[in-house]
């Protein structure tokens, strides 16, 4: 009795001047739908994704969804943004109670936005995201003369994601197709039924992509949010708490397995036995983390159960850690890690490790430490049976 999302992710890139679909453009190296996708993913109540494309686009953003790890289904979009809309809905699962609609280009929606639809919709049906407007707005005639000014308070600028209970949303399509109604959002149609639309405060900084200086916004959007280092640290640390976090972790060594740390695959010829890639650095840090922010552990949310996670990277992992703690309006503030092996030698791979974990917990590579070390031939590590990491991390509230 989930939601499931609906991806809009049909459209061009003609406006930007581009040959190509814009949502397949990066922003700080992650494509534009990725984002817009992972911005629903960290939900455990969201059961379905459904991205509408282009045909043209398929092949493409298919390959897309498994580089990145994603689970989502592809469908086929048409020649409007309704039809596309129509063509997700129609491929949804019939037992979702609850439709999330949103577009591709507003790669930017912040978590706490998505949280605040999914809990106001079980109460209104019908929700959208809308911010008030600034500009004093004119109606004008076909030879733009101004025909009268709307009070500018009672004007609000819709945005997405939209959200609505699936029954309403259906209806609201098979109604608009056979009365050829035609809307730019999809709250539209719903108020066409005669539904009233509850709309909650979304984000200024919620922008769709559709110029160039788009692009430029966009990153200096992600800028700004990427973490406390373009901020004055004295007066961040003034608004905030600081709160530490512990993790330890300790896998097997075995034969036939990769051996995979700090999300780098290492030359030697045994690997971390587990059912995700038994990254044992990350699921320290991953502990860490959510012990810090009082969250549990990393069995709660990602158990060895479920086949879903089979052989995932880990990173995949602490980037929902991540966006879990951004939900709580936390951020990661430093990590410090201690790997403890007899073989093979780490210091190669070190750097690399401090990369990975920098993007996925989105924090400078400066503020991650890692050490290796053994146990001088002492203990399950010494003797090469397996590998061992601790994690201490500091987590800003």
């Amino acid at each position: 009795m989930g939601a499931g999302v609906i991806i809009a992710a049909a459209g061009s890139g003609e406006r930007l001047g581009l040959n190509q679909n814009k949502i397949l453009l990066p922003l700080d190296g992650v494509p534009i739908l990725v984002r817009s996708i992972k911005a629903f993913t960290v939900y455990p109540w969201v059961k379905e994704i459904i991205v509408v494309v282009r045909e043209e686009d398929y092949r493409m953003i298919q390959g897309m969804l498994e580089q990145w790890q994603i689970k989502a289904q592809l469908a086929i979009g048409g020649p409007r943004r309704q039809d596309s809309v129509a063509a997700g809905i129609a491929a949804l699962r019939p037992d979702l109670k609850w439709v999330f609609i949103h577009d591709a280009a507003r790669p930017l929606v912040e978590p706490g936005i998505i949280a605040e639809a999914y809990s106001q919709v079980q109460e209104h049906q019908a929700v959208g995201v809308a911010v008030p407007v600034k500009d004093t707005i004119k109606l004008v005639d076909e030879e733009r003369f101004v025909v009268g000014t709307p009070p500018r308070p009672r004007l609000w600028a819709i945005q997405t994601p939209q959200v609505f209970s699936s029954g309403l949303i259906k209806k609201a399509y098979k109604r608009a197709q056979r009365e050829n109604w035609e809307a730019t959002d999809d709250c539209s149609l719903v108020e066409l039924l005669g539904v009233k639309v509850k709309l909650i405060l979304g984000s200024y900084g919620n922008i769709k992509i559709t110029t160039a200086e788009d692009l430029d916004i966009a990153d200096a959007i992600i800028g700004k949010r990427s973490g406390v280092d373009t901020m004055d640290m004295e007066k961040f640390l003034e608004s905030r708490s600081v709160r530490v976090g512990i993790g330890c972790d300790v896998h097997r060594l075995v034969a036939n397995r990769p051996l995979i740390l700090g999300g780098v695959t290492l030359d030697y010829h045994l690997g971390l036995e587990g059912h995700s890639d038994a990254d044992a650095a990350v699921h320290a840090l991953m502990d860490a983390l959510l012990g810090a922010a009082g969250l549990g552990d990393i069995g709660r949310h990602f158990p060895d159960t479920d086949p879903r996670y089979k052989g995932i990277s880990s990173i995949v992992f602490l980037e929902q850690v991540t966006e879990k703690l951004n939900q709580l309006g936390c951020a990661v503030g430093n990590a410090d890690l201690v790997i403890v092996a007899q073989q093979p030698r780490l210091a190669g791979y070190t750097a690399q490790m401090k990369r990975n974990l920098a993007k996925a917990m989105k924090i400078p590579e400066s503020r991650i430490n890692i050490k290796a070390t053994t146990t001088e031939g002492l203990g399950f590590c010494g003797r090469g049976e397996g590998i061992a990491a601790w994690a201490t991390v500091t987590v800003l509230c």
